[in-house]
């Protein structure tokens, strides 16, 4: 089988490619190979910080392949499952949103530089880093799974609006509207709009993510995705018992404090790579 994911390190940064030409489509194939790499990048403590792309020219994800949701409506259909057992099976959730959710909760910062079509499954994919970077240029951000019947089933009918709210994501999902990179960074849906390639700029910010203490940043990470299902007292007495693990056993927090009081007291100056 071809590469359709592939990956490279600088030093503590990983990259991640996309890599399915001639479309640049998402299958079921690369999205299983995504999954190796992300465990495998996620278990490795040398990688500080994990970039994604597009490696097909003007595209992120262009969306996930339609035929292969075809064939799955086929099998389905001739499996004679029940509702109630469909039902089931969505709460167990599958191999696609196995990937999504690990993306989601990696105890590292991603970053989603997307230099290109980023549509359906490919947003979808992009929602669940941690910031979103957009290369300016002609192609489309969205959810356009209503113009063919469907809508968004990887993430986007949830992730979307905890987002850019409720109304604007039901505007653009309901619609199947997509937008370029400035709309998109005017509604929120991505961080910025990089002037140049939006590789280097998300390079940039990794180079930052470098810098800091890794611990911190993967407890308040943590600590943002689970204050989003907990209630503000419930969240809040969670933060708090976090916070005094943390500076109890992490020496490169207390080190990364100490070199503050020792340095000047400007809490904005970081370290040296």
């Amino acid at each position: 089988m071809s590469d359709l994911v592939s990956f490279e390190t600088i030093g503590a940064i990983a990259i991640v490619t996309f890599t399915n030409p001639p479309r640049g489509y998402m299958n079921a194939a690369q999205v299983a190979q995504l999954g190796e790499i992300v465990d495998q990048l996620a278990e490795d403590d040398t990688v500080r910080v994990v970039i994604f792309t597009g490696g097909v020219p003007g595209v992120f994800v262009r969306h996930y392949d339609v035929a292969e949701i075809v064939a799955v409506a086929g099998h389905i259909k001739v499996s004679g499952g029940t509702e109630e057992q469909m039902m089931a099976a969505g709460q167990r959730g599958n191999a696609i949103s196995a990937v999504f959710d690990r993306v989601d909760r990696m105890p590292k910062p991603t970053i989603a530089a997307i230099n290109g079509f980023a549509q359906g499954g490919g947003f979808e994919f992009a929602l669940c880093c941690d910031i979103r970077i957009a290369e300016s240029g002609d192609y489309r951000i969205g959810l356009p799974e209503t113009n063919i019947g469907i809508f968004p089933g990887a993430g986007g009918t949830e992730r979307l609006p905890r987002l850019i709210g409720q109304a604007r994501a039901l505007e653009l999902i309901l619609r199947g509207r997509t937008v370029g990179p400035d709309e998109a960074r005017q509604l929120g849906m991505v961080h910025e709009v990089a002037t140049g390639p939006a590789l280097d700029r998300a390079k940039a910010i990794a180079m930052e993510f470098v810098t800091m203490p890794a611990r911190g940043i993967a407890e308040a990470k943590a600590l943002v995705k689970l204050g989003a299902e907990k209630s503000l007292d419930d969240a809040s007495g969670h933060a708090r018992g976090r916070f005094s693990v943390l500076i109890s056993s992490d020496e490169e927090a207390v080190d990364a404090m100490q070199a503050f009081l020792d340095g000047g007291e400007d809490i904005n100056k970081r370290r040296d790579a």
